[in-house]
């Protein structure tokens, strides 16, 4: 728990400190009232691979979500879906799909050569060209990724078009058109680039679309900033992780005169080691009340730090893995990570005289990952019955169960 000596310039925090801060930062503690747009741009980028992920993540920050007051962002072009922080598909506003992407180009053609999929293919052709055909293949309007990799291919016989298309995908700011990503709608992945979804002209000059240095630095140290607002306090390595983005020590030396340093006195490595936070942001006692809450399967807030211990102990961390690459969803216990959570459906018996069409039950299952408090179990259950509503919203009936420990 920091002290008053934080208003000074520093003070100390604990593991279940840092816990809560992030929790208050990312409406965790409280819903929010705020409309579902401007909780996307505080939190900068929603994880969103999975489309329904952003829709699951806002249902547990915003005070009655609709999943119309997202969907409804998407088809107006208020918010998007393209791969960014970390090469990951992230939910942005539309000034930040506009704003990042300069900021993260240069990783991302980086990442390219070293996909362990698409780098055969991709070194055997120059990407500024890939780039410029992808454009041009691109400016009669969008293409599916099949289809763009078959363009492509054109242009590189006997390459392999789903990893050209991949090259465009890390290239150029690819916007997943919509319906894809509205819910109860689907379309394949169909991309066209981030100006022209926005109806802004695209960037001359640079062809890997990285931001000139004096404006590159600038965007930097805002991007800084607002990572602490909503994940802070961390370290430098924190803001590598989460951004996916490096050498950025010197960025956050040149921001140090404006924040301030808390100790970190229980760290998992039993080293103390200094965070820096900015002045005023939510530090709530670190025996401040934390509901229970549901998160989806790819949710920043586990994601969003090199140490993730102020939500994820470290002897849950294991159950989490997936050989699959896709994560359960988790349940949140006092703060911090405590169980996992499933959605099963099963068709009901049609009863006679019933209309036809596909009736389902939906069934939440939580699994404890430790033992749960009766008090424990009881605040979970309401909080799984309303998302099991909210993700199963076509379903007749909705049910939760609690699996054996």
């Amino acid at each position: 728990m920091t002290g008053d000596g934080d208003l000074a310039g520093g003070g100390t925090i604990t593991t279940r400190g840092l816990g809560r801060a992030l929790l208050a930062r990312q409406h965790l503690l409280d819903r929010t009232d705020a409309p579902a747009v401007d909780v996307v741009r505080h939190l900068v980028a929603l994880q969103s691979q999975n489309p329904s992920s952003a829709y699951l993540a806002l249902h547990a920050r915003v005070a009655g979500l609709a999943h119309a007051d997202l969907a409804d962002a998407m088809t107006d072009r208020r918010v998007a879906r393209l791969a960014l922080l970390r090469d990951t598909v992230h939910l942005v506003t539309a000034d930040d799909a506009l704003a990042l992407w300069p900021l993260l180009a240069p990783t991302l053609r980086r990442h390219l050569t070293a996909n362990v999929s698409a780098a055969p293919t991709l070194r055997q052709v120059d990407l500024d060209d890939l780039r410029a055909a992808a454009l041009d293949a691109l400016a009669d309007g969008p293409l599916t990724a099949r289809d763009l990799g078959a363009r492509l291919a054109a242009t590189w016989p006997g390459l392999d078009p789903g990893s050209l298309a991949q090259g465009a995908r890390g290239l150029l700011p690819l916007v997943q058109v919509t319906p894809r990503g509205v819910w109860g709608r689907s379309m394949p992945t169909t991309w066209t680039t981030a100006w022209a979804w926005f109806g802004v002209d695209a960037p001359a000059g640079d062809p890997g679309g990285g931001a000139p240095d004096d404006d590159r630095d600038a965007a930097l140290a805002a991007l800084v900033r607002r990572y602490l607002a909503a994940y802070g306090p961390a370290t430098v390595a924190d803001v590598q992780r989460w951004s996916g983005l490096t050498r950025l020590a010197p960025v956050v030396a040149r921001l140090r005169p404006e924040l301030f340093e808390l100790v970190h006195v229980d760290p998992p490595s039993g080293r103390p080691r200094v965070l820096l936070d900015l002045p005023g942001a939510p530090r709530p006692p670190e025996d401040a009340r934390a509901p229970a809450r549901l998160l989806p399967d790819f949710d920043n807030l586990l994601l969003g730090h090199d140490d993730r211990s102020r939500v994820i102990p470290p002897a849950i961390r294991p159950a989490l893995a997936s050989r699959n690459g896709m994560p359960p969803g988790t349940v949140l216990l006092d703060g911090a990570v405590a169980g996992s959570w499933t959605l099963r459906r099963e068709r009901l018996p049609r009863p006679a005289g019933a209309p036809r069409g596909r009736r389902e039950r939906a069934t939440l299952t939580v699994t404890p990952l430790r033992p749960w408090r009766p008090a424990e179990r009881r605040a979970v259950l309401p909080e799984a019955e309303r998302l099991a509503r909210f993700v199963a919203d076509d379903a007749a009936e909705h049910a939760v169960a609690v699996a054996e420990a």
